[in-house]
């Protein structure tokens, strides 16, 4: 196949039909990464900063046009794209502001006149991204990937081409060297024989967790680094305490944003016994007061999933759970690449809605006997992306974070991205962390100097 095609899954109609690299093109864009390697390295953090300000600032000039883009491709609710924009632009000036001091020579004192950390550019670093974050989950590798003096490629995902074309030629109109950030359109078969490319020095993923398996494969015959941010199953615990009035309106968020598509939404409500029923009241009455429609109009809250086999496997997932018997409280209906938001009540971990991950508008929602109870079944996943707890008793929450085995662990918020924290997960949800300060170091080599008279 040498082409690909763009489609709005909202509409069902064509975009734009794009070229597929081949191993001609691949190796002449391997080859422009070369050349412009040493004198990106060589470039000061200071001047690569001065050029991520200026992306940021096109991010925002352009956000409307961007946001317009997203939603065409994978059909995101117009106000959430242009949001997204918004969040990449200060994720570019996190680190425009920061980077110098994240990477600056750290002094240790040993027996010698002069020893330190130097934090060195690894060189070329292959991103595979996905399609439900298009523009967030590429500006949150590329921003201190770069700025740490690393040249880049992106692997995107089939469905958001236009999105991956328009992130290669931001980087260009902001001033970056050309090769310094390009965009490849190409299959499973050419990126694995881009991973053994001796030029390509890690790879980072974020994606299911079949495809982090086989990346972590390929990239680990190759004695390659590589950094994992896979699937969630992240649970949202609700203590008998919880204030409903403040924060419903953040729980149905954490569930039904980016219509559900999201690692880190909440998949599994599990609420004790004395709350439960106020809460799957509230909870539904929530839900259904959402606004539904075209992704386009800037009141939609739900728009349709990116493609249409996404929303056929939550069919199936929401099926199987009922099967067993799992209880609809709301929606359950698909049609093409829509699904209703839904809820189901009755889950059991035996069930898929608790078990697998549900990648679009579905809440599975638990019943604990108590805050004991609802610890381990939050605990009881595969997956250790993220958890959020709900409760007035703030001290108390506290003291769970120990048993929390996630990447994070949020009290009375949802569980979300943030420059200023590290982000990432353990289990099956992957490893490695993006953003803040540990996730510029990523792709540093961390080097030892000693020095002696």
């Amino acid at each position: 196949m040498s082409k690909i095609t763009s489609i709005n899954p909202y509409t069902g109609t064509t975009l734009l039909t794009y070229t597929l690299d081949n191993k001609l093109s691949i190796a002449d864009k391997v080859q422009t990464s070369k050349q412009v390697e040493v004198k990106w390295r060589n470039t000061s953090i200071k001047d690569r900063g001065k050029l991520l300000a200026k992306v940021a600032d096109l991010l925002l000039d352009r956000k409307e046009e961007y946001g317009e883009l997203m939603t065409k491709e994978m059909g995101k609710p117009i106000s959430q794209s242009i949001a997204e924009i918004e969040k990449c632009a200060w994720a570019c000036d996190f680190y425009a502001v920061n980077a110098e001091d994240f990477l600056s020579d750290e002094i240790i004192n040993t027996d010698a006149e002069e020893s330190f950390i130097s934090y060195d550019p690894l060189g070329c670093i292959l991103a595979i991204m996905p399609w439900n974050y298009p523009f967030w989950q590429v500006i949150r590798f590329a921003a201190p990937t770069l700025t740490a003096g690393n040249t880049a490629f992106l692997k995107h995902a089939k469905n958001v081409p236009g999105c991956a074309k328009a992130l290669e030629q931001l980087f260009i109109d902001a001033g970056y060297p050309i090769g310094c950030f390009q965009t490849l359109l190409t299959g499973h078969g050419e990126i694995e024989d881009l991973i053994a490319n001796e030029h390509i020095k890690a790879v980072t993923l974020t994606g299911s967790e079949i495809a982090g398996k086989g990346i972590a494969k390929v990239a680990g015959e190759q004695l390659k680094k590589t950094v994992l941010e896979l699937g969630g199953n992240n649970a949202c615990i609700v203590f008998e305490d919880a204030n409903l009035d403040e924060h419903l309106d953040t729980m149905v968020k954490a569930r039904m944003q980016n219509t559900g598509q999201s690692c880190i939404a909440a998949k599994r409500f599990i609420v004790c016994a004395d709350i439960y029923d106020e809460f799957l009241e509230r909870f539904t009455n929530q839900v259904k007061s959402l606004n539904i429609g075209d992704p386009k109009n800037k009141e939609t809250f739900i728009g349709v999933m990116a493609r249409e086999d996404l929303a056929i496997t939550l069919k199936d997932q929401v099926d199987r759970s009922i099967e067993k018997g799992a209880k609809v409280i709301l929606g359950n209906k698909q049609d093409k690449a829509f699904f209703a938001p839904t809820i189901l009540s009755d889950v059991t971990p035996n069930m898929s809605v608790f078990k697998e991950e549900t990648f679009g508008p579905v809440a599975a929602i638990v019943k604990a006997d108590n805050r004991e109870h609802a610890i381990s079944l939050a605990v009881n996943s595969r997956f250790g992306l993220g958890t959020m707890l709900f409760s007035r008793d703030t001290e108390g929450a506290k003291k769970r974070i120990s048993e929390i085995p996630d990447g994070a662990f949020f009290i009375n918020d949802m569980v979300k991205s943030d420059p200023r924290l590290p982000f990432g997960g353990t289990k099956a949800s992957g490893y490695g962390r993006e953003l803040s300060r540990e996730g510029i170091l990523e792709f540093v080599n961390v080097k030892t100097v000693y020095i002696k008279n």
